[in-house]
């Protein structure tokens, strides 16, 4: 349904794109044309998500080790975009969670979520938007938030708290930086695995009936579907979509409501969450 060469001339940044669904959008954009760059914290994934690109796409694609919780290795790796030219479109992707009584929550783990979701993402975006500002060129970021986001989500606090934060700064930067020719929106996926952030987030015993039940759909998402929809929207053909967030989870958010993918956790025992916690450490 793209015409060929939807994204071309558009050079975009995906934190964490390495793997998961940032590795799934990168593969899709490279192949209607986008310049690629990827971004995270390690080097031999990265390269080998580049390579994989280049051989299906034949795109341009640029690598960066980059954390994005220190705002200085933010501000460098920007400035060495920038030095081969400037961005069209960020990503905002990279993201940490994991499940966990919210009262045993130590202020490290705590930050480990926020530093990478909330803190992580704003200086990204900030990064982008003050050079095209500067630059008088417009540009797009594009979230990846969570039904968590409206609803909240139990054991996950953390995480539901800075998608929150991530899309209140999406529908407020809409309206500030939109007079700049910058548009900002956000993506909030369903169900669509992946490999780990499945398995800690939904372990065996935390489900109270298949994943595919609690969407009116009958079945979990495939990754191409959301990549369609991210690439549309960093595509010209979005040019007036800005402060949104678009859903795509099947209708999942409808049929349950926050907190209901995750009831069986409402009777795991202290126990059960230390056998959990210690399998993780292992």
């Amino acid at each position: 349904m793209f015409e060929h060469g939807l994204l071309k001339g558009k050079k975009i940044l995906i934190t964490g794109g390495g793997s998961g669904l940032g590795k799934s959008f990168g593969a899709r954009m490279a192949k209607l044309g986008a310049e690629i760059v990827i971004c995270g914290r390690r080097a031999e994934v990265l390269q080998a998500t580049a390579e994989e690109f280049r051989v299906a796409s034949g795109a341009k694609v640029t690598t960066y080790i980059c954390d994005v919780r220190d705002a200085v290795s933010v501000e460098a790796m920007f400035d060495a975009i920038w030095q081969d030219g400037p961005l069209d479109g960020l990503i905002n992707n990279a993201a940490g969670n994991f499940i966990a009584r919210t009262e045993t929550l130590s202020p490290r783990a705590i930050d480990s979520v926020l530093n990478i979701v909330l803190h992580g993402t704003f200086y990204c975006t900030v990064a982008a938007g003050k050079r095209w500002i500067a630059e008088k060129r417009p540009g797009t970021v594009l979230s990846i938030v969570s039904a968590a986001a409206n609803a909240g989500r139990a054991f996950t606090v953390p995480s539901a708290s800075a998608k929150a934060g991530v899309l209140a700064m999406m529908k407020s930067l809409a309206v500030e930086w939109g007079p700049h020719g910058i548009r900002t929106v956000a993506v909030s996926p369903g169900l669509f695995p992946t490999k780990g952030a499945w398995e800690n987030l939904y372990p065996e015993g935390s489900k109270a009936r298949p994943e595919e039940m609690e969407v009116p759909l009958r079945r979990v998402g495939d990754h191409v579907e959301i990549s369609n929809l991210v690439s549309y929207l960093m595509s010209d053909q979005a040019g007036y979509i800005s402060g949104e967030c678009i859903t795509i989870d099947g209708g999942r958010d409808l049929q349950n409501g926050g907190g209901a993918g995750v009831v069986g956790l409402f009777d795991w025992t202290p126990e059960r969450w230390d056998e959990f916690k210690a399998s993780k450490k292992s």
